[in-house]
């Protein structure tokens, strides 16, 4: 197979052993010298296969890749067939085609593949024609999609103008670092590889067939195309795979090289906030989750492709998400970062002071959230939660979340700051699912995020520990955290009291400090007895504050974010 790429047009060539026309000598005027080569291409946003000779590409016989079917006569040698352009005599129907011989099986599996997937989108061109909208280009990767009635409402309900709401909402500088990051083989092998995450979505698809089975799905952030590859595993009617970054290219090549399954695919290059479709789905499935759930703020785009999208009460995977957070104490984490300031303390670096900078470096270095994954025996109360319904929760919601905190200490300690992960269920008819993030589970690409306190708070077992967990949205696609936690008074006449100590912090989600060290046996503190250690075993959710609590219990060990 002799594959090429051109920057003018997208397209893909093979070098075939011979061609004839079923109706004509095409092939017999051919001089052996001149090898025959079938071209797919989109001119023009047009997708058409182009057989002719290597010497003369003007010569040669094109094929209607809309109503052309391709069958195989034996290992090497197959038929492709159409209706003939010829419509000047409606009353009649008119085939013509082409035998193809290859030069080996392996080219003629590369060749029927790749046919499946041209056929696809130049299907797909076909509906969007029928519904008046137009690709802005094809990349070889699918359609990047607009309306030819600029401001009219679309076939999906939305309202199609020049500058989206992504490009609104985040720097182009960010958006283009983003893409830019996802769009090499080398971070989606890193997530690929984190098994408790790529098993646990297999897992709730395959074990769920009946909500994909005969189904259309888009799936939103394709990345790779594996998600949508298990959706056809799975049974899926149709996938759509959505992918902005360049990764689409290669999701197009992983999916062409399974053509048992590509056939029912289609990726298209664009975001999910420009991109039109052809039809509904029935189905969502993304991996929208960052950093404490929310980072990068893809969790907009998978509510916006649900708006767009989704038929009514379809589903999405994953359906809901929850953020985990309970009070901490790791006294080597914060002497750690307090001595990275100790270098500012010099009074004469080469002859300079550099103390005036010390608070200013302090600060500085405790305004970086924490990533890695911790002894859970480091908690010192149970864990609350904060959950946000994948299916209910507006795109606005996202903009700022507001989380009160309250905590019962379990133990007499110092607190350090607050500790947070997630949660996600997959809420299958068949099987419902989750996947945790949660510290003493199977470490996971997200490891867990701890918020350090500059100024760590003394509590006493059963002390109340109050505050608040705030996180603004900014242009970066990531977040402000704002934290604050403060310690009652306790014990007889404690209701009559009130805030004993406060410390506050102000993070920034983008630039957090990664860690990432497993964790690491840690002696207990001097007022520490054995028996007063919280295991993760001890630690339930608690959701008061939640009002579907039937729905999102603790994932048990077995429902876990790994395959049993």
């Amino acid at each position: 197979m002799a594959e090429q790429k051109h920057k003018q047009e997208q397209l893909q060539e093979f070098a075939l052993a011979s061609v004839a026309e079923l109706s004509s000598t095409f092939s017999s005027s051919l001089p052996q010298s001149s090898p025959i080569l079938a071209r797919f291409s989109a001119a023009s946003g047009v997708a058409e296969l182009r057989f002719h000779r290597e010497s003369d590409a003007i010569d040669g016989y094109n094929v209607d890749l809309g109503t052309a079917r391709l069958f195989k006569l034996g290992p090497v040698r197959s038929v492709c067939i159409c209706e003939d352009s010829d419509t000047a005599n409606k009353e009649k129907s008119f085939s013509s085609g082409v035998t193809i011989q290859f030069r080996d099986e392996e080219e003629s599996r590369a060749f029927h593949c790749a046919f499946d997937q041209w056929k696809n989108e130049a299907n797909v061109q076909a509906r969007l024609d029928k519904l008046d909208l137009t690709p802005c280009g094809w990349n070889g990767d699918g359609f990047n999609i607009n309306s030819r009635k600029r401001g009219t409402d679309l076939p999906n309900g939305v309202v199609s103008v020049s500058k989206s709401k992504f490009d609104d909402k985040v720097e182009a500088s960010s958006a283009k670092m983003y893409f830019h990051y996802y769009g090499q083989l080398l971070h989606q092998q890193n997530m690929l590889q984190d098994y408790v995450r790529t098993g646990t979505y297999y897992a709730a698809v395959i074990e769920n067939r009946a909500d994909f089975t005969g189904r259309v799905v888009v799936d939103v952030g394709a990345g790779s195309g594996i998600l949508s590859l298990f959706a056809a595993q799975a049974g899926a009617k149709h996938v759509y795979a959505v992918e902005a970054s360049e990764m689409a290219e290669y999701a197009r090549k992983l999916i062409a090289g399974n053509p048992s399954l590509g056939q029912r695919i289609t990726v298209i290059k664009g975001k999910v906030e420009e991109v039109e479709l052809p039809e509904k789905a029935d189905i969502l499935i993304s991996e929208p989750m960052g950093t404490l759930l929310v980072n990068e703020r893809m969790l907009e785009s998978y509510v916006i492709a649900r708006d767009r999208f989704l038929v009514p009460n379809g589903k999405m995977f994953p359906t809901v998400g929850r953020i985990q957070m309970a009070p901490f104490s790791d006294e080597y984490l914060f002497v750690e970062i307090a001595n990275k300031a100790l270098f500012w303390q010099q009074q004469s670096y080469y002859g300079v002071d550099l103390t005036p900078l010390y608070g200013s470096a302090f600060q500085g270095y405790f305004s970086q959230p924490v990533v890695d994954a911790f002894d859970p025996r480091l908690l010192v109360a149970p864990a609350i939660s904060h959950v946000i319904d994948f299916t209910k929760t507006k795109e606005e919601d996202l903009y700022e979340i507001d989380i009160p905190l309250k905590f019962i200490s379990s133990v007499g300690t110092r607190v350090h700051g607050l500790a947070c992960w997630f949660d996600v269920l997959f809420d299958g008819s068949t099987v419902p699912r989750w996947l945790t993030t949660a510290p003493g589970a199977p470490t996971t690409h997200w490891y867990q995020l701890r918020c350090v306190l500059s100024q760590p708070l003394y509590v006493m077992a059963g002390q109340e520990i109050t505050g608040r967990l705030r996180m603004i949205a900014h242009s970066a696609q990531s977040y402000t955290i704002y934290l604050t936690l403060s310690a009652k008074m306790w014990g007889p006449g404690a209701e009559q009291g009130g805030i004993l100590q406060t410390s506050s912090c102000k993070l920034d989600l983008k630039e957090p400090y990664y860690r990432m060290s497993q964790p690491q046996p840690y002696a207990m503190a001097q007022d520490q007895q054995p028996h007063q250690l919280i295991h993760t075993q001890d630690i339930p959710i608690q959701t008061e504050d939640i009002d579907e609590a039937e729905l999102l219990q603790q994932p048990s060990q077995n429902s876990g974010g790994q395959l049993q």
